[in-house]
């Protein structure tokens, strides 16, 4: 089957032209990117558990009524999502003091925060996706006062759903990213949940000794990204216990069965 037209080609996602209007198809790569892509590398097989952790989180947020762009996964790197007007902003929450938060108010990595904070960030590449203001997306029309209520809203949402979902199994919520669009109706648009949700885009700390189970060990160059992101598949219950066995990547399994 020939390859569709390609949209567009992200960090970590390649968008391809759906099946029917409305529609894409969203391809997890492996290539791994830090410091707004100043650092650059490879994990292989993440772009087949992202896809999996994605869709297990994205179907479980479906099931309690929060709306999202996912329809369901075509194969181990791809998934047919509805077309959104993506909103120019990064919805950051965080649950834990860790990362940008811990450096520029010099919070100590690891302090539980009184009440969760969500932050906004304007998704620019050239800037720095810098920190923003409710001022600033209103004065600028990047959303309008409702569609902002509407993405707070979820946004806690599915901060509260999820820091459950982990904790039940040993791992702890620190921070993590959310990104909306819009589908529009004639002249009426509403704001969806879009992109992924996976280790790419959480802090997700082992409640017990505090490991760090996600794209954080890429940046510090603490190594085994591969394994932190197969236990956290494998915690949700999307691996086999002996995660060493999981087929990551289609390819090398056929080489290595030589076929």
């Amino acid at each position: 089957m020939a390859r569709r037209r390609q949209i567009y080609e992200g960090k970590a996602k390649i968008l391809y032209e759906g099946p029917e209007p409305g529609t894409l198809i969203q391809y997890f790569k492996d290539d791994a990117t830090a410091f707004n892509a100043q650092k650059k590398g490879t994990i292989s097989g993440k772009g087949v558990l992202n896809n999996r952790i994605s869709e297990h989180i994205f179907t479980l947020l479906g099931t309690i009524g929060v709306p999202t762009h996912f329809i369901r996964r075509l194969n181990m790197r791809e998934q047919l999502i509805r077309q959104v007007e993506i909103i120019p902003i990064e919805v950051v929450v965080r649950n834990v003091a860790a990362g940008t938060l811990s450096k520029r108010l010099g919070i100590e990595e690891g302090t539980q925060l009184p009440r969760t904070i969500v932050e906004y960030y304007y998704k620019d590449d050239a800037l720095g996706d810098p920190l923003i203001s409710e001022e600033h997306i209103a004065c600028f029309g990047w959303a309008s006062q409702e569609e902002m209520h509407d993405i707070t809203d979820m946004a806690i949402r599915v901060n509260d759903f999820m820091c459950g979902l982990f904790a039940g199994i040993g791992i702890r919520l620190v921070d993590f990213k959310l990104e909306f669009g819009r589908i529009w109706d004639n002249d009426y648009a509403r704001v969806i949940l879009a992109d992924e949700i996976s280790p790419d885009g959480c802090r997700l700390w082992d409640m017990e000794s505090g490991e760090k189970l996600d794209k954080d060990r890429f940046r510090r160059d603490l190594g085994g990204e591969v394994e932190a992101y197969q236990e956290v598949a494998r915690r949700l219950g999307l691996l086999p216990e002996d995660g060493e066995n999981a087929v990551l990547d289609l390819e090398s399994h056929r080489k290595r069965r030589g076929r």
